[in-house]
C-alpha cells in the first residue's frame, strides 16, 4: 500500500498529537507511533497514534496494555478503536494551522 503526499501528511499530523491513549487516559504526552486501524477500509487516513507501549509493546499491566498483541483487553481499558479514531479527528479539528493565517 503506497503513501501519497497527502496520506503522509495526514499521518504525520497524527503522529505529532501523541500517543492518544497517553492523552485521554492520563493527560499527558507521549511520542507515538502510527497504528492502522485493521478492517475493511484499511487505509492512511484511518490510523492512531499511539506510543510503543499501547501499540506493540507486548505489554499487558498496568498503564500500559498493548493493541498487539491483546486487541480486546486493548479495547475494554481504552474504548474501541473507532471511538479512539473519533477522538484524534476531534483533536485534529481543534488545531490551528497557522500557515492559513492572513498575517
Amino acid at each position: 500500500m503506497g503513501i501519497n503526499m497527502r496520506e503522509a501528511s495526514h499521518m504525520a499530523d497524527v503522529q505529532e498529537l501523541g500517543c492518544i491513549v497517553c492523552r485521554k487516559m492520563y493527560g499527558h504526552f507521549r511520542d507515538a507511533e502510527i497504528h492502522h486501524l485493521v478492517d475493511k477500509k484499511r487505509d492512511h487516513f484511518r490510523v492512531l497514534p499511539l506510543c510503543y507501549e499501547h501499540h506493540r509493546g507486548h505489554k499487558d499491566s498496568g498503564m500500559f496494555i498493548s493493541r498487539h498483541p491483546y486487541k480486546a483487553r486493548f479495547e475494554k481499558a481504552y474504548g474501541s478503536e473507532q471511538s479512539l479514531l473519533k477522538l484524534v479527528e476531534e483533536r485534529l479539528e481543534d488545531r490551528i494551522d497557522f500557515d492559513d493565517l492572513p498575517f
